[in-house]
């Protein structure tokens, strides 16, 4: 009888197992995102200055101070290439107002991140540009990706700062060398449609 139990067992298992795995492939399925609310020229723009600012967080990260400042030129003129496509946001003047205040406060930001010699000046405007880039994106409701908004307790000796990612994953430019992995995701940016 006790053979009996412990084979039925072992079969349950086997089963409850299998229905897993079917599960777990069905949700692997890649879903299609929806039309964007934007046209073509403004989500690739808006896009490729996203990207722009990703590589600048990367080389903050790298400690590489020619490429910072190099990477903080070429925001600049992304920046002034997305703002462009703000002119679409007219429906509704306040958004288009505010993106067009955010994009020049962000491209006055990178300039004094290009002239500052010091590192932890330039991590500063890093910090502004982050999180004027976090607010420009939700007012404009960028729906082509999701953008990680990311926070570390320790920089700036324990002011904390924010900075965006691409990645859940955790690699802080404020303190690279002593605390890559030190943060987390305080907010997740994602209109996407589905």
């Amino acid at each position: 009888m006790n053979k009996i139990l412990v084979m039925a067992g072992f079969i349950f298992l086997a089963a409850c197992g299998g229905k897993d795995e079917k599960a777990a492939v069905a949700d692997a399925t890649p879903k299609t995102l929806a039309a964007s609310a934007h046209s073509d020229s403004f989500n690739l723009a808006f896009g490729k200055m996203l990207d722009s600012y990703f590589q600048l967080k990367d080389n903050f990260i790298a400690e590489k101070d020619t490429l910072i400042a190099q990477q903080a030129v070429a925001l600049i003129s992304d920046v002034a290439a997305a703002a462009v496509g703000f002119q679409e946001l007219k429906a509704d003047s306040a958004v288009a107002s505010t993106a067009h205040s955010y994009a020049v406060s962000i491209s006055s930001e990178l300039k004094s991140i290009v002239s500052e010699p010091d590192r932890e000046e330039r991590r500063k405007s890093f910090q502004v540009v982050s999180e004027q880039i976090y607010d420009l994106i939700r007012t404009v409701r960028y729906d082509r990706t999701v953008v990680y908004h990311q926070y570390c307790p320790m920089a700036f000796n324990d002011a904390g700062a924010f900075w965006l990612s691409n990645s859940s994953d955790i690699r802080n430019p404020y303190l690279p060398k002593k605390m890559l992995t030190c943060g987390e995701v305080k907010d997740s940016i994602d209109f996407r449609k589905f």
